[in-house]
This record gives C-alpha cells, sequence and structure tokens, in this order.
C-alpha cells in the first residue's frame, strides 16, 4: 500500500468529515438495545455524546444501569449527567458498547481514533458483548481508508522511530496536534495520524503496525461483534453485514 502524497493536514480540534447536524433519533434506537440492570460502555465523540445524554434522561426517570466510560470526557459529562460509572476492574464483562465510528466498510469492521480515544474505545469493546455503532451516511466506506487517515497511538519516546517505521509501511504519519501542542491522550501518549490509500487487507496492516516498538494500538476494529445503527434524516436503519 503506497503512500497518498501531498500534506497531511489534521489536528484535534477540526472535524476530518461532516458530521449530522442531530443524532437524536439514532440515540433512542440505541437506547432501545440498553437491558435494564446493564453494565454498558460510553463511547467518545459527537454519536456517543448524543446516546450519553439520552440514556441520562432515562437515568432520571428511573432506569437502572451503570456505564464505562471510554475516555476521560464521556466520564466528565455522564457524571455531569447522573449516570453511575463503574470501572473494568469491577466488572468481567459489559452487556453493551456504544460509541461511533470515522469508517464503517460493508462487514462491519471500522476505523475510529479521530477523536483520540482509540485504545480505551478499543478496550471497552472488547470487554462488551456487543457493539453499537452510531454513525450518519457519510461515515459508510467501500473500504477503510477510504477517508485518507489512520490514527495509530504510540508512546511519547517512540514517535520518531515509528513514524519511520510506518513509513515502510506505507503509511506517511505525522503527530496530531492540538492548540500548537502535541495531542496528549487520556492514557499520556501521543497519536500518529497515518496518511493512507483504501487498505486491501486491513487485519493484515493491523498486525503489522502493533508490531512495531511504542505502538500501542492503531484505529483499525477488526472482526468485532458490532451492530451498525445508520442514520438518514430521520430515519435509523441498522446496516445488513457482507
Amino acid at each position: 500500500m503506497a503512500a497518498v502524497s501531498g500534506p497531511l493536514l489534521f489536528h484535534a480540534n477540526l472535524s476530518m468529515t461532516s458530521q449530522p447536524h442531530s443524532l437524536q433519533a439514532i440515540a433512542h434506537r440505541a437506547l432501545e438495545m440498553v437491558p435494564a440492570n446493564a453494565v454498558i460502555g460510553l463511547g467518545t465523540g459527537h454519536a456517543a455524546a448524543t446516546f450519553i445524554q439520552a440514556l441520562a434522561d432515562k437515568v432520571k426517570q428511573g432506569f437502572v444501569v451503570r456505564g464505562v466510560p471510554t475516555s476521560k470526557a464521556s466520564e466528565e459529562l455522564a457524571r455531569k449527567l447522573g449516570i453511575p460509572i463503574i470501572g473494568l476492574d469491577r466488572v468481567e464483562t459489559l452487556d453493551l458498547d456504544v460509541d461511533g465510528a470515522d469508517e464503517v466498510d460493508p462487514a462491519g469492521n471500522l476505523i475510529k481514533g479521530y477523536g483520540g480515544a482509540l485504545v480505551r474505545e478499543k478496550i471497552v469493546a472488547a470487554a462488551a458483548r456487543r457493539l453499537v455503532i452510531l454513525v450518519g451516511p457519510e461515515k459508510l466506506v467501500p473500504q477503510l481508508g477510504s477517508h485518507g487517515i489512520l490514527p495509530v497511538e504510540v508512546i511519547p519516546f517512540a514517535v520518531p522511530l515509528c513514524t519511520r517505521r510506518l513509513a515502510t509501511l506505507g503509511c506517511r504519519a505525522q503527530p496530531r496536534f492540538q492548540a500548537g501542542k502535541p495531542f496528549v491522550t487520556d492514557n499520556g501518549n501521543q497519536i500518529l495520524d497515518c496518511r493512507v490509500q483504501p487498505i486491501s487487507r486491513p487485519d493484515d496492516l493491523d498486525r503489522a503496525i502493533r508490531d512495531i516498538p511504542g505502538v500501542v494500538g492503531t484505529g483499525l476494529f477488526i472482526g468485532m461483534p458490532v451492530t451498525v445503527l445508520v442514520q438518514r434524516g430521520d430515519e435509523v436503519e441498522e446496516m445488513p453485514r457482507a
């Protein structure tokens, strides 16, 4: 897979793709999937925040649920809205994890991480029996990598090595910046945003990247038990799996 030429323009405060104005319909559809007394993952980003707000409204009506947030931002929002929070040290398996995605291919594989929470999102998703992904149609792609960016989280000391090794895989990487400084994840790491072309074998690329010393995780979410809900206007549909 060859690297894409041209400048890589990505900053943590910019959206890579347009967001739907409102995701209320899809958030409430996901809410219907949450059983009482459940432990659920609370994702990160616009779609996840909309779901957290809808969940909080139901909690105020007496609905019992506990949430495992995938980021400090999601935890802060959930606590502010009155959703009880629990850690992975107190639960072995989550009933459900509700999150967004930056790309979804026809097989339900994902690219995540434009919001910078990819590692925690992957950990929570792996602990859940079911991953529910909320997206607009602009996130559906024929092949992962179609939007041109693959986030990779690395420890700060390893940024130079990882940048060079990623280049040998056809991934031209640059550190993500926020407010003029390197973006720092909730784990204290940095994000390398890799300029990529559509990825023909994402599972192979994921393994190759994770083999690089210093890489903590990639934005490729492959082969997970996922249900993808797509909001088109005011209508919500479940994406069929290829």
